[in-house]
């Protein structure tokens, strides 16, 4: 079967191309001109050049495929103009699913997120809903979603689902915090990784995310293909963690000293606005702590994914592994030497 992968040459999709490769499918992958292909050199992966706001050439791309897997997205906190989140990841994820639809292709995985998950009060025991129309209910208020990236995956989700319920068959699968090899970016979990490598998280936040092996997320796309049911959504996701504990087992792993300071979330705010006031706005780069990434941290991301497990059979490996595996690639890959 020939599959059409968007954003492989990002980390979630870089793991499910190569996987899909290993498993027998013909791959094939829409890149940007300029894009680190980091992930899918030396591999022999079918290459179209093109773009997801670009309507021609996702059509070109997505011709004699028979499923598309739209992993494509802007995964940041923060961007000089936040409207480029948008168009990248709502108007990019309707664009593909056009294409597919006009195509006639056999299913879609969308790769959504876990930040589009309503959670209870309490944070606890969330498990994916069962059907689409309770997938639309629960969903917060536009309004009360932290930052650019939640709001814009919100929209885009919709608008998957939308085209579910008008018979394009679409199943989405949300993520949670992958940790593994090729992040190449790095993602915000990724640089968490990182910055303990490289020694330059002196404190840390009281807040909590569940962390799932890349390779299981890679696993769980491929699986959601083979036996997802359309309009329905699957929490890719596997071990609730404090981030202290996150940073512990990276000590055990790096051999480095864990921090031991918690840092209140007021001073870590008010080092946030001072960052984004002289890096974000008056130098126009990245902040290093970006307040969209504080207010997501605000509150702990604990969640279930036994619905993905109990029907699709997706792997639940130890994250620990993962977190090795993500290390030695950073080491391997020279990261670690970076600034």
């Amino acid at each position: 079967m020939r599959v059409l992968v968007t954003g492989a040459t990002g980390f979630i999709g870089g793991n499910l191309a190569r996987e899909l490769q290993r498993q027998g499918y013909q791959v094939r992958a829409l890149v940007r001109p300029g894009s680190n292909t980091l992930t899918i050199d030396d591999t022999g992966i079918e290459r179209v050049t093109g773009d997801i706001l670009d309507a021609e050439s996702v059509r070109r791309a997505v011709q004699d495929c028979r499923a598309v897997f739209h992993c494509a997205a802007s995964y940041t906190f923060w961007a000089r103009d936040p409207r480029s989140i948008y168009r990248a990841n709502v108007e990019g994820t309707e664009t593909v699913l056009a294409a597919a639809r006009q195509a006639r292709v056999d299913k879609v995985v969308y790769t959504s997120t876990v930040a589009t998950i309503s959670l209870p009060p309490s944070g606890l025991g969330v498990e994916d809903v069962d059907n689409t129309a309770t997938a639309v209910d629960r969903h917060p208020p536009l309004p009360n979603l932290a930052g650019h990236y939640k709001k814009s995956k919100y929209l885009a989700e919709q608008a998957a689902l939308k085209m579910a319920a008008q018979g394009l068959p679409v199943v989405v699968v949300n993520p949670t915090a992958p940790v593994g090899p090729w992040d190449v970016k790095p993602t915000p979990t990724g640089r968490i990784t990182l910055d303990f490598i490289r020694g330059r998280l002196p404190a840390y936040l009281n807040t909590g995310m569940n962390l799932v092996d890349v390779a299981d997320v890679a696993a769980g796309h491929i699986l959601a293909l083979e036996r997802g049911e359309p309009g329905q959504r699957y929490l890719l996701a596997h071990r609730n963690l404090t981030l202290k504990e996150m940073l512990d087992m990276l000590g055990q792993i790096t051999g480095k000293p864990a921090p031991r300071w918690r840092i209140p979330f007021w001073l870590a705010l008010g080092a946030g606005c001072l960052d984004d006031l002289v890096e974000g706005r008056l130098l126009g780069r990245e902040p290093r702590i970006p307040l969209e990434g504080l207010q997501v941290a605000r509150t702990p991301m604990y969640v279930s994914g036994q619905k993905a497990v109990d029907r699709l059979g997706v792997p639940q490996s130890p994250v620990e592994a993962a977190l090795e595996r993500a290390v030695r690639w950073f080491t391997d890959y020279g990261y670690t030497r970076g600034k």
